[in-house]
């Protein structure tokens, strides 16, 4: 049996209740109109034939009146009694009333004492004898004859207004009793319709039990329904998609399900926060660190997956996954300086992040995984030994600076006479005490840097003040190189704010490098020139240049360029980078083998700081 068959046998039982409500209102309808016609057959036919008897009657004893007041005219009754014989013999054939026969038999008598007196009242020769009979005969026979027909009209009049009032109670009791049936039929439909409809929808909470047992992971999970209908082809179809699935996770496919799991539990087992974006940004997995430290919820819509993630966080996977997909390589951070301040659980932790892209088909970036490596305690001993180097550099400064004191009275001969070998050994001990002095200044300046402690003291300066001071500290020693510094101002250069002191250190990193790699008698360009909401300034030499494949790591630490000459501990130019950084500008360098060199770097303008 078919769905749709069943479900018109469901709706069939109300149909039912519909037509015995209707067979039980036409029932009831047709009682009352069967009391309205006894009404009419029964009492009316009787009403209508006293009303007439009277009427004729009266016609009679008109036409009598008549031929006692002297008109000689045919009397004209004739017609009058034929009538009134045709209604006394209808009326005896439509007695229905209890009494009725009786008053019947009156009236019949009457009339026919009343035709009695007539003919003798038609047949008197006079008019004094018509007069006679019709006071002592005619008259009281007339009276009889209608006190008959009274008594027929009462009894049938009764009877139609008892069987009237009948009629409304059983009109009463038929209105109830419909409503009963009503009330009754549509309960029985809906308790019949409602079980058939229940039993029509078992089949269906077979098919979702199952069906819910399966997704549960219950792959042996089946519906067993037997029938032709729809909801056993159902049946019949999830069982074959069952079977498949059961087969599908049999198989090598269901294995490479299972090694997905297994390295999602091996990534859940990793300590440091993981996060899986595609190509849009969705997080497409977490691990269990990333859940709890980042807040993140991979399993939420797109827009509320980062509902409780700090917006630093965020924008951070962002940069990373927009590097990635841009660049197609791997992001690796270039030191603490990029480290990730986190708060999480009471306490701050260091996170260094760190990105790999994730290939699609035909090669491409689907994506990005990222990894925010726990550098706390990393971080924590790389203060402590950026402490302790600071520490150590500033004890060394007092006795090295009593050591050039002690060098420059020996080598003056302060103190006493010195043959020219032991001044000259003075002599190169000084200029060692001045290197070592240099170095432990870059060291305090380093510590500074990486503390992120380089005091700034601001104030608008002129770009021609600072480049004039740069070139008076160094001009001694571009004369003793015969090494020639200009200046070139532009016009309108606009006034940097900056801290002079500062900036001083790195026009003496640059200027030192540009007279120490400079040939002799080449000349050492130093400009200044408004750049957008900055000021930038050049510093240029004649020098041999530097390969394009060593300028990457120039602003590193400790790095030297392959075969450049002995001296210095590679710090400079990362200090340069470091203050020129805390200024809010950008240092570079443009350079190529034999062609010269230019370093340059950006401060922001006063009017825009």
């Amino acid at each position: 049996m078919k769905l749709r068959t069943k479900l018109i046998l469901a709706q069939s039982p109300l149909a039912v209740a519909l037509a015995l409500v209707g067979v039980v209102s036409g029932t009831v309808t047709t009682r009352l109109g069967e009391q309205t016609g006894h009404i009419l057959a029964d009492n009316y036919r009787s009403v209508l034939a006293a009303q007439r008897t009277k009427e004729s009657l009266e016609r009679i004893d008109s036409h009598a009146l008549l031929v006692l007041a002297g008109h000689q005219a045919e009397l004209g009754a004739g017609r009058y009694r034929t009538e009134l014989d045709n209604e006394l013999r209808a009326q005896e054939k439509n007695i229905t009333e209890s009494g009725e026969a009786n008053a019947t038999a009156r009236l019949t008598s009457s009339w026919t004492t009343y035709k009695e007196v007539l003919d003798r009242f038609e047949a008197a020769p006079s008019v004094a004898e018509r007069d006679q009979i019709y006071r002592r005969d005619l008259g009281p026979a007339f009276q009889q004859v209608k006190r008959g027909a009274d008594d027929l009209l009462a009894i049938n009049q009764d009877a139609m207004s008892r069987k009237s009032e009948e009629a409304q109670r059983s009109a009463e009791r038929f209105k109830h009793l419909v409503t009963a049936a009503v009330i009754l039929a549509a309960l029985f439909g809906l308790a019949a319709s409602g079980t058939l409809t229940a039993r029509l929808l078992r089949p269906l909470g077979v098919v979702g039990a199952a069906v819910r047992r399966f997704g549960a992971g219950d792959v042996k999970a089946r519906a067993y329904l037997q029938g032709p209908d729809e909801i056993a082809q159902l049946a019949a179809e999830f069982n074959a998609m069952a079977d498949h699935l059961e087969r599908y996770r049999a198989s090598s496919l269901g294995d490479l399900v299972r090694a997905q799991q297994a390295a999602q539990a091996a990534i859940d087992g990793l300590p440091d926060p993981v996060v899986i974006l595609d190509a849009e940004g969705k997080v497409q997995g977490v691990n269990e660190a990333a859940g709890s430290v980042l807040r993140i919820d991979a399993d939420a819509p797109a827009g509320q997956q980062f509902k409780d993630v700090d917006i630093a966080v965020q924008a951070l996977l962002d940069r990373l996954r927009a590097h990635v997909i841009a660049s197609r390589a791997p992001y690796v951070p270039a030191g603490f300086e990029e480290a990730l301040r986190i708060e999480t659980m009471g306490a701050e932790r260091m996170f260094l992040p760190r990105a790999t892209p994730m290939y699609g088909e035909a090669g491409i970036v689907g994506g990005a995984a990222v990894v925010l490596q726990d550098i706390t305690r990393l971080f924590q001993f790389d203060e402590l030994k950026n402490n302790l180097v600071a520490t150590v550099a500033h004890e060394f400064r007092t006795p090295l600076t009593s050591l050039r004191m002690a060098i420059d009275l020996c080598a003056e001969q302060s103190v006493g006479p010195l043959t020219a070998k032991q001044q000259g050994l003075l002599f190169a001990a000084r200029d060692d005490c001045e290197r070592l002095q240099a170095i432990v200044d870059d060291v305090l300046n380093l510590s500074r840097i990486e503390s992120g402690r380089i005091d700034l003291n601001k104030l608008a300066v002129q770009p021609a003040d600072l480049i004039d001071q740069a070139i008076d500290v160094h001009r001694g020693s571009a004369e003793q190189k015969q090494v020639t510094i200009h200046a070139e101002i532009s016009t309108g250069c606009p006034e940097v704010f900056a801290d002079p002191d500062r900036l001083q250190l790195v026009f003496t990193n640059l200027l030192s490098n540009a007279i120490r790699y400079s040939p002799e008698g080449a000349d050492i360009t130093m400009q200044a020139r408004a750049n957008g909401h900055s000021v930038r300034f050049d510093v240029s030499d004649r020098g041999a240049g530097i390969p394009v494949e060593h300028q990457a790591g120039l602003f590193e630490k400790f790095f030297r360029v392959p075969g450049s000459p002995a001296g210095g501990a590679g710090l400079g130019l990362f200090i340069a980078r470091g203050i020129v950084q805390a200024h809010g500008g950008e240092i570079g360098v443009l350079a190529s083998a034999g062609s010269g060199t230019t370093f340059w770097f950006t401060v922001p303008a006063a009017s825009d700081g």
